[in-house]
């Protein structure tokens, strides 16, 4: 893709909105999460809450996917982002009064999760109408590009700024940058009027989401983007027990890989060359976290986790095929769900870590994570496979060859 093609998404007003939103709140997540860790682990030591709290909203995002999902694809998708956006608001300033209960920090935790997943699929679904059907790879790119700069520089930063500041008053920095981020939204984006009348609501996701997982090829590209992902993220979870002093410069370096993998592989590949490459991806994706199980140099341990985020553009060619088999009245629905699964097994991924380090040495459960997700990918492989080929011969019938 060319730089021409970038600067074109952003001269539309929308979609230049609805990037700056989604980058800002990107970062806040990034900062509150890192923050309310930090704080847990000096509260608790417990390995296991430190890694619930940094990603254990994921499973009431599984919940808010299989509840609320349809109202992605309602009506009125701009107003219902930006209400989601106030509630995250609510949730971050809640994050940041220092006489805040853990409890009561753990239950904001999992009410804004629950609703995050809603607030994916309703912004994945605005893409689509806002941007032309060529353009839509490429925005997503950009996205998933920016997502991880402003992880970077998030968890760098978040690293940073505890030497200096609170925890709680690193929650306000996060609570400043989602207020932008609503504001940006509220201003820039439209309501859409193409959508055709639904009554979203518990029955109609249900509806959706049996259609979505009763399609055994659907079925196997959602396996590949939440499990190996999964289990990856939860050894990132142990990056505060493994190296205290470092665990800002390993988040950042997964953060940096992943931003690399999707510049490189969302703007000089095509929707082929994606595809020929997603399962190599997905090997590199986690073969470089059994290296620190022998607890490596410190600068060795960067560079692999570093080669090791770059695995994760293999969602991009999976997310691609995805789309392309998904109908247009159902996109938000589908991207949600396809959204909370990812953010779930990151969360379970995280939980399995923490159980799996209160039993056995930090080290030795990071390895066994890293192995079990390419267990996963190299078992499930035929599976992918046989999906692209019963598909048809289009170019991106080659996910996971």
């Amino acid at each position: 893709m060319t730089e021409h093609g970038y600067r074109a998404l952003l001269r539309q007003r929308e979609f230049a909105g609805l990037y700056a939103g989604f980058t800002l709140l990107a970062g806040a997540g990034t900062l509150s999460g890192f923050a309310l860790g930090a704080l847990v682990r000096e509260r608790t030591g417990s390995p296991f809450l430190t890694a619930v709290s940094m990603y254990g909203s994921s499973f009431t995002a599984l919940l808010g996917a299989l509840t609320l999902m349809s109202v992605a694809d309602g009506e009125r998708p701009r107003r219902t982002l930006v209400s989601l956006h106030l509630l995250a608001l609510a949730a971050a300033a809640a994050q940041a009064v220092p006489a805040l209960p853990l409890a009561a920090r753990f239950g904001l935790l999992l009410l804004v999760g629950f609703f995050q997943s809603l607030g994916t699929g309703t912004r994945m679904g605005l893409l689509a109408e806002i941007v032309p059907p060529e353009g839509y790879a490429l925005a997503r790119s950009l996205m998933n590009v920016t997502a991880g700069g402003a992880s970077v520089l998030g968890f760098a930063l978040g690293g940073a700024l505890l030497a200096v500041l609170t925890p709680y008053q690193l929650m306000g920095v996060a609570a400043a940058l989602t207020a932008l981020a609503t504001a940006v939204v509220a201003a820039t984006v439209r309501e859409r009027s193409v959508r055709p009348p639904r009554r979203p609501g518990l029955r109609e996701t249900w509806r959706g989401n049996v259609e979505l997982l009763g399609r055994p090829g659907r079925r196997a590209l959602l396996l590949n983007l939440w499990v190996p992902n999964g289990l990856v993220v939860g050894c990132e979870a142990l990056f505060l027990p493994y190296a205290p002093g470092a665990a800002g410069m390993l988040l950042a370096a997964s953060s940096a890989g992943m931003l690399a993998g999707d510049l490189l592989v969302g703007r000089l590949l095509d929707a082929a060359g994606r595809a020929r490459l997603a399962y190599r991806l997905r090997l590199l994706l986690a073969a470089p976290f059994l290296l620190l199980a022998a607890r490596p140099p410190g600068w060795a341990a960067v560079l692999a986790v570093g080669a090791a985020g770059v695995g994760f553009a293999a969602t991009l060619p999976l997310q691609e095929r995805l789309l392309a088999l998904t109908p247009d009245a159902v996109r938000g629905q589908v991207q949600g769900v396809e959204s909370a699964g990812r953010i779930a097994w990151q969360g379970l991924g995280a939980a399995l870590a923490g159980g799996l380090a209160q039993l056995v040495e930090v080290r030795w459960a990071i390895g066994a994570l890293a192995g079990a997700s390419l267990l996963v990918t190299v078992l499930s492989r035929p599976a992918v496979v046989r999906e692209g080929r019963a598909a048809g011969p289009r170019p991106a019938t080659a996910v996971g060859a």
